[in-house]
């Protein structure tokens, strides 16, 4: 989408925008160039002005995208019955919700679980100070009873614990390189800047780079044809660790948009997944507006399974987010909600259709759960499972 199609963003919004630039120029050219991957990092979490750190209204209508929990309560209900599930056979158990958006989510399931299977804590991984405040406002005002076993944490538990991981559509905003396959080596894309504004240059892969790009070849069994570009995160081995390190017993889930990694990389993909979000508007400019606008790259579910095995972590399960959803007993949720009027349940019909329907959010995302400890099957994976094709 051009430029000239995307509207321009509010006049107090600018200066944050321009601050973050006069900052990511000053990293650029003391270093001449730096990967795209360290200007995706400091364009979403530089602290105070990047599009996760600053207090901007992303998420719903009025925002940039919409999140599966912001539709309604039968997401949230639906995870519920898999928290249920583990909750009952571990005993006393925490929630950790890593980046947990609005506070929807937290809301949601915690108003959907049984009394007798709530959580002792619902630990908030959240290093945004505004999005803390968002969602504390909202957990006190939607679930009062609920919001004092809810603690909010800078860095994931360091002690031993037992529970479940929720993660939202969070791997896809986790800072990923870009590459093309040269015609004899790896190339690393970079941001560079060029007559006053951000643009792409390239450079020789560093080791790291070229060595996942070569491991992802072998497992494809055929190599990247010269001029391919795409994404990979390198890295993700390191932060599935980093998060789930001190789960002791449990289930971790993922939910995101993203494929296994013989479809992530097929060659029709040829320029990769790399996404941008800004008022509802899809495009692939990277540099519109830095801070205000969402960069992400769709998720190698192949590289999670592969990360989570470094890490002695199993995968219990991966579906489409739809079957996930109707395992967990979607359908008798609606009929709990249903109200018999048309009306009155066509909000519950739309939610029902984006959360499962293959052109909107049913095939595209994605569910894998990884455990410690769990050994028989979980409802969530029981209509589906699709390891075989990881």
């Amino acid at each position: 989408m051009p430029r000239s199609i995307l509207p321009d963003p509010p006049s107090e919004l600018k200066p944050l925008s321009n601050a973050l630039v006069a900052r990511l120029e000053e990293e650029i050219r003391a270093a001449g160039c730096v990967p795209f991957s360290r200007f995706m990092e400091r364009a979403l979490y530089e602290p105070g002005l990047g599009y996760y750190s600053a207090g901007l209204h992303k998420l719903g209508a009025s925002g940039d995208f919409v999140t599966a929990p912001e539709l309604g309560r039968v997401f949230s209900a639906c995870l519920a019955r898999q928290v249920g599930e583990v909750a009952e056979r571990l005993g006393a158990y925490r929630v950790l919700e890593v980046g947990a958006g609005s506070g929807r989510l937290a809301v949601g399931l915690l108003q959907a679980l049984p009394p007798d299977l709530l959580p002792e804590r619902y630990l908030v991984l959240e290093t945004s100070a505004d999005l803390r405040k968002v969602q504390r406002e909202l957990i006190a005002r939607q679930a009062p009873g609920l919001i004092d076993r809810v603690t909010w944490l800078d860095h994931p538990p360091l002690e031993p614990w037992r529970g479940v991981l929720i993660a939202n559509e969070v791997l896809d905003a986790l800072p990923a390189e870009r590459f093309r396959i040269g015609e004899a080596a790896v190339e690393q894309l970079c941001v560079t800047v060029s007559e006053g504004s951000f643009a792409w240059t390239m450079r020789p892969a560093p080791e790291e780079l070229e060595s996942a790009v070569r491991h992802v070849e072998r497992g494809l069994e055929q190599p990247f044809a010269p001029g391919f570009r795409s994404e990979i995160r390198p890295r993700l081995p390191a932060w599935i660790d980093a998060v789930c390190s001190s789960l002791d017993c449990g289930l971790a889930l993922f939910i995101d948009y993203g494929y296994p990694r013989r479809e992530y990389y097929q060659p029709e993909r040829w320029d990769g997944t790399l996404m941008c979000h800004y008022r509802h508007r899809a495009h692939d400019d990277p540099f519109f507006w830095p801070g205000l606008q969402d960069i992400t790259a769709w998720v190698d579910f192949t590289a999670l399974a592969e990360a989570a095995d470094a890490v002695r972590l199993e995968v219990l399960g991966y579906a489409s987010q739809a079957m996930f959803l109707l395992g967990c007993g979607m359908d008798r949720i609606l009929g709990d909600h249903w109200q018999g009027n048309p009306a009155a349940d066509l909000p519950l019909t739309d939610e029902a259709r984006q959360l499962t329907l293959p052109g909107m959010m049913g095939e595209r995302f994605q569910v894998m759960g990884l455990g410690r400890g769990l050994e028989s099957t979980l409802c969530g994976f029981s209509l589906q499972d699709l390891r075989y094709r990881l």
